[in-house]
């Protein structure tokens, strides 16, 4: 699929790290960003994304920033509203100081801080369906004050080394540009108008047999967002919970109900299921408890819509 309007992506730093930002999206791109003037403010750069899925070239909006309060100030009034709907990405990138209480690492702290603030109070904070990456450039080799602090702020913390090179950590993820690279590629660029956003959920709620019709029809089934059945029948999840219990996961606490698993007694007149496919249903299983986890805290209504689309993503992969 070519998406011809993708959401954009804002690529920020201090201005006495244009260095930084330069270097950040040259390897992120291949190409130098051109200056429109005598600085990067306000240029543009081409990001190209190729997946399985999708190709896109999305708009990278640079900018440089003298006073991250000031700036923050900007972004979240009401002039900046047209902006922020179109953002898909946001990328910060900072010098990693040696001295993380140097006047270098209280300006980097607060850069983070206020793009945080905005993320947060602009973009809707963790219920923001983007990327949010803040790359710190430098050697050292103690950063797990700086994947605090960006954390915090609903960043995801990448250190860039002087050497390039495509590495990996001891958990076997990506390092570096190709993290932030790999973060970008599995974001969605897509936009959606209001009026194809209420369309995609209507047409989601008919597949579910929930929303305005099923309600008329008196068939909209009980969705409770803090239950991982979602509002669907227990029967539907059945074969989900007998393969994990068949697996030999008999000590472990149940996760659809709270209770002690049990092994199941009767044996399986089917196919049994192997080891891949029994990987996939418990992958699926932690989707749906993810989604609910992170769901906490959100109103009702965005709750059931973030279940409904959970469930049947997972049903269609069944």
């Amino acid at each position: 699929m070519d998406i011809s309007n993708p959401r954009r992506i804002l690529a920020v730093s201090l201005s006495d790290s244009t260095q930084h930002l330069t270097r950040v999206i040259k390897d992120l791109t291949g190409s130098h960003p051109e200056q429109t003037s005598t600085s990067l403010a306000g240029s543009s750069h081409n990001l190209s994304l190729k997946t399985a899925y999708y190709t896109a070239e999305v708009p990278i909006w640079l900018d440089l920033i003298a006073s991250p309060s000031e700036w923050a100030g900007s972004f979240l009034s009401p002039e900046a509203k047209e902006v922020l709907e179109v953002l898909g990405g946001v990328v910060v990138v900072f010098a990693l100081p040696v001295q993380s209480q140097s006047d270098q690492g209280k300006a980097a702290r607060e850069l983070i801080q206020n793009v945080g603030k905005v993320i947060k109070d602009g973009l809707g904070g963790w219920s923001w369906d983007g990327v949010g990456l803040c790359l710190g450039v430098g050697e050292i080799d103690d950063v797990d004050e700086w994947e605090d602090c960006c954390s915090e702020w609903g960043l995801e913390f990448v250190q860039v080394r002087s050497q390039s090179v495509a590495g990996r950590n001891e958990f076997g993820e990506k390092t570096g540009v190709p993290r932030a690279l790999e973060a970008l590629e599995s974001n969605d660029w897509s936009q959606a108008s209001a009026d194809g956003l209420d369309s995609e959920i209507e047409d989601l709620e008919a597949e579910l047999g929930i929303g305005k019709e099923a309600e008329e029809n008196g068939k909209e089934p009980d969705l409770d967002p803090e239950s991982l059945d979602f509002g669907f029948d227990r029967e539907d999840f059945a074969g989900l919970k007998q393969a994990i219990w068949n697996a030999g996961q008999e000590n472990e606490e149940d996760f659809m109900n709270g209770e002690p698993s049990q092994r199941a007694t009767g044996k399986d007149d089917g196919e049994k299921l192997d080891d891949e496919e029994i990987r996939k249903i418990e992958s699926m299983m932690v989707k749906l408890q993810a989604v609910r986890d992170s769901n906490v805290g959100l109103p009702e209504d965005k709750r059931k819509r973030a279940a409904a689309k959970a469930v049947a993503e997972v049903m269609k992969d069944l």
